[in-house]
């Protein structure tokens, strides 16, 4: 079960929390069978991490990351919070063809006690190249390239990418009314100390104009099938948001560090 916990602005902190661990998508039952077998460029996997929030007051809380094959090159990927304050379900349907996320259907919802619901819904239409759906009560429906990506998809896209060797990576991610663009660079390497043990990792920064002041970094472990151990984030104000690897398993193998991929 995880936990948040602040005296005051519980509906702030609780999405803010939320939305630093999602840095770190009916189509799939019309899809029809096949003989492929599964890539080994992919692996089912789960982590957990551990998060922090500091804006004067803070904050803590914790969450699932889940990567599961449903057979037929269908993949399911979640994330789950639960916390006295908000319930946050968010999952991507997709395909994986050729080393890329194809999605089908993406999911989002927060709930609680004493804050406004948020559902998200949105279903891609690849023979169309359309997207359709409902962003909290407004419709979705608007043409998109054949490579966009939904909010979750684009982050296992950039895993894939670290692990063919880009060091700069562009994500057309669909959105409320239109796509956004997402920029990532490659910018070091560092040795962290994380609770598995030491690991080697590749430093990411998430590519803003330079008129933002919000910056995102985030760390990703090679020899752990390129896993997010660490992401930092600042906000314009200062606010520091914070989220590390706490455990994960991946193919059946639990990771340490001596664990390889």
């Amino acid at each position: 079960m995880a936990s948040f916990s602040t005296p005051a602005g519980p509906f702030k902190c609780a999405v803010a929390l939320a939305a630093a661990l999602l840095l770190c998508g009916s189509a799939v039952a019309n899809e029809q069978p096949d003989d492929r077998t599964e890539p080994e460029s992919l692996y089912p996997m789960t982590a957990t991490y551990r998060a922090s929030l500091d804006k004067g007051i803070p904050v803590k809380g914790s969450a699932t990351r889940t990567l599961e094959s449903k057979g037929n090159g269908q993949w399911l990927y979640r994330f789950d919070v639960d916390s006295f304050i908000a319930d946050i379900r968010e999952a991507t349907y997709f395909r994986w063809e050729d080393d890329r996320v194809v999605p089908n259907i993406y999911r989002y919802s927060l709930e609680g006690m004493m804050i406004p619901d948020r559902h998200r819904s949105i279903d891609f239409n690849h023979a169309d190249n359309r997207v359709s759906g409902d962003y909290e009560g407004d419709e979705v429906n608007y043409t998109v390239p054949a490579d966009a990506l939904d909010p979750m998809g684009y982050q296992l896209q950039l895993r894939q990418d670290l692990k063919n060797g880009l060091t700069e990576m562009e994500y057309e991610v669909v959105d409320k009314r239109h796509l956004e663009t997402s920029r990532f660079g490659v910018v070091g390497e560092d040795v962290l100390e994380t609770k598995l043990g030491k690991v080697k990792t590749l430093k990411v920064e998430k590519i803003r104009a330079p008129k933002k002041k919000r910056t995102t970094l985030m760390w990703f472990a090679p020899d752990w099938d390129y896993l997010l151990v660490r992401l930092v984030q600042v906000e314009t104000d200062g606010t520091r948001y914070e989220i590390h690897l706490e455990s994960a398993e991946i193919n059946g193998k639990n990771v340490s560090a001596q664990t390889k991929f």
